[in-house]
């Protein structure tokens, strides 16, 4: 059901307007006990009657805010214009606040897409767009969408791995942007339906489940050291390269094969060690 615009009248001008009919029938039946006229006590009677029972078309739309009006079940319209406003007294009226709103879900505990329990919580920030949907689409479009982020952040998660493992591979951890779009989007279409509209989705919380979180932080740990590794032996090979080419084109000294490979065993082993070298002088020569 689609929302569909109606209008209201001005509250205030109503509220005047419905107080001087009140007044008039009071005065009506001031009028007719005096006169002792039936007629006029009748008429104002039904005048003040009908003028206090029109006050209950009087409600308030606050900015923001949209009032939805029904008449015995059927859907009539939906008012957005703010202030007090009046409409036909035997609509049912139900105010839907149109606000941003936001809440953080709770930290749930899923499968990564490598089978890794882990521990996830997302902040979901959403506005009612269509009252008229929110209303009757759903029977309550708050509880609606606090379950379907819960179910949405569920199959999120089980749709990538906690850690980069491949080249280009998204992961949960390293490329945020991607899955808060993948989660909006999931979002967006379970959502749709309800009248709401997803601003954003973030993960706020992301952790392995505590049962394995130590042996996946000395998996990260040796991850981080073979990494390092890696990096220092291509720098060290490349200072050796770098000394033995501005050795051999400056002339400063001539080396066989096997003093070359002497030195580069010993450059490696000073470049690649994690601890400190103590330099040993050889007093003699070479040979």
């Amino acid at each position: 059901m689609k929302e569909t615009p109606i209008r209201s009248l001005p509250g205030i001008p109503m509220l005047l307007a419905l107080f001087a009919g009140m007044l008039v029938g009071v005065y009506l039946i001031i009028i007719g006990v005096q006169a002792q006229d039936v007629l006029f006590v009748l008429f104002g009677a039904l005048l003040a009657l009908a003028s206090g029972f029109c006050l209950v078309g009087l409600y308030m739309v606050e900015p923001n805010q949209s009032a939805v009006l029904s008449l015995f079940g059927k859907y009539v319209g939906t008012v957005h214009d703010n202030g007090l406003r009046w409409n036909n007294p035997f609509y049912a009226k139900k105010k839907i606040s149109q606000r941003v709103r936001n809440f953080e879900s709770g930290k749930l505990k899923v499968n990564e897409l490598g089978g890794s329990p882990i521990e996830i919580a997302a902040v979901i920030v959403w506005q009612v767009v269509d009252s008229a949907e929110a209303v009757y689409n759903v029977d309550d479009y708050e509880s609606f969408v606090h379950i379907q982020s819960e179910s949405a952040l569920r199959t999120m998660a089980t749709s990538y791995p906690y850690d980069q493992h491949v080249d280009g591979q998204i992961a949960l951890r390293s490329h945020a942007a991607e899955v808060s779009q993948h989660l909006r989007d999931e979002l967006g279409e379970r959502l749709a339906d309800a009248g709401v509209r997803v601003i954003d989705a973030r993960i706020s919380h992301l952790a392995y489940a505590p049962e394995i979180a130590g042996a996946m932080l000395q998996r990260q740990q040796a991850d981080a050291i073979i990494a390092a590794r890696t990096r220092i032996v291509a720098g060290a090979v490349g200072m050796v390269e770098m000394a033995l080419d501005e050795l051999k084109k400056n002339g400063v000294v001539q080396l066989d094969e096997e003093r070359k490979a002497a030195m580069v065993s010993n450059l490696l082993v000073v470049l690649c060690s994690d601890r400190a070298t103590q330099p040993i002088v050889n007093a003699g020569t070479l040979y």
